[in-house]
């Protein structure tokens, strides 16, 4: 998988995580640098690590499935990307009556967000894709955008929240898309 690829995947998956930054960044009321650190941390932390759980599952697959792995591949990005889509329809007023800076509270939403990333991961040991590469690629991009996200959130609020989870979600179609028809016309 080149890494333009990985990128791509990286951005997509960070979305999730970029829309629960900005929407607790609108939360805090004294916004300081240690809440956005805190919260990139955990939100970069899980995108890492919900991969690689992922690719080892996948692995562990691989002999059963590697006749149709692109299949395999293709649904959960288009179930990822169309999950993405669709609760960025939804307004989640739990969000919003919950303090951000609770430990359990950020262990859920960090939980809640990379839950996708363990899909994807299963998706990259189908494509023999380099997952240390990856990983650290998904963690960085995730760890910028929520740090990011904070601050967006505290100036603009739920502004760009939907609109940001759409995005994500039809980038990773997108891949889905385009793994599909390389394994079709190859």
């Amino acid at each position: 998988m080149e890494i333009l690829t990985i990128l791509f995947i990286a951005v997509g998956l960070a979305m999730d995580a970029f829309a629960v930054s900005v929407v607790t960044g609108s939360l805090y009321k004294d916004c300081k640098r240690c809440h956005a650190l805190r919260m990139a941390l955990f939100f970069g932390g899980f995108q890492a690590l919900m991969p690689i759980v992922g690719y080892l599952a996948g692995l562990g697959l691989m002999e059963y499935i590697s006749a149709y792995d692109h299949w395999i591949a293709f649904g959960l990005l288009l179930f990822v990307g169309g999950k993405m889509i669709y609760e960025s329809f939804r307004i989640e007023a739990a969000e919003r009556n919950r303090d951000p800076s609770n430990l359990f509270v950020l262990l859920a939403l960090s939980l809640a967000t990379s839950i996708d990333a363990l899909a994807v991961g299963i998706t990259l040991s189908l494509l023999q894709t380099p997952i240390l590469l990856a990983v650290t690629t998904i963690g960085l991009i995730t760890f910028g955008l929520s740090y990011s996200g904070v601050y967006l959130g505290k100036r603009f609020g739920h502004f760009f929240e939907s609109k940001i989870e759409i995005v994500g979600g039809l980038i990773l179609i997108a891949i889905g898309f385009k793994i599909l028809i390389e394994h079709l016309t190859a």
